[in-house]
């Protein structure tokens, strides 16, 4: 990797393991790409000239982006549909660095807030708590309709509580047995 040439932006593509990061020279030509593992991404960026770096936004950019802030980047997290009119040809992880690099160019960009960890930490906590609540809407939205597909000739819309009322009472509620 070449880091006298000037910069004008670098997109990272983040996986699990492995970065892909494409770098734009001042020209607009291709400077560099580059497959980074995780734990060579500071150093990696710690040699290269301070720059903007954009990435799609995910968890994991969160983090990215303040490490990158430290070695005097400027970061910029950038939402997905953002990205898509820059791909270029099939979608690999190279071409997704590289559309992610020319996004980051342009002036009039909506780009996510960077999140602290404790905003990120809060954020998982509220996932979790909504989950029971959707699965309770959604057993409650299931009973409310069974009736409305076993109606038989003479089942009138009133009475569908007598009916979940004449119902057994395993079919609303199974018995615990262990």
């Amino acid at each position: 990797m070449d880091t006298t040439v000037p910069l004008a932006s670098i997109g990272i593509d983040i996986g699990k393991d492995v970065f892909h990061v494409v770098g734009f020279g001042k020209d607009g030509r291709i400077a560099f790409r580059r497959k980074i593992k995780r734990p060579a991404l500071d150093e990696t960026f710690r040699r290269l000239p301070p720059s903007i770096v954009g990435m799609e936004a995910c968890l994991s950019a969160h983090f990215v982006s303040r490490e990158l802030r430290q070695l005097r980047h400027q970061p910029r997290i950038i939402p997905a549909i953002y990205v898509k009119p820059f791909v270029k040809g099939q979608k690999n992880a190279y071409n997704d660095a590289e559309a992610i690099a020319e996004a980051a160019l342009r002036p009039n960009l909506r780009v996510v807030r960077e999140k602290t960890q404790d905003q990120l930490d809060l954020q998982a906590l509220h996932r979790v708590r909504s989950r029971p609540v959707s699965r309770r809407t959604a057993t409650i939205n299931q009973i409310r309709a069974t009736p409305a597909r076993t109606q038989r000739k003479g089942f009138s819309r009133g009475s569908k509580q007598s009916y979940m009322r004449r119902m057994p009472s395993r079919t609303i509620a199974p018995s615990r047995t262990a």
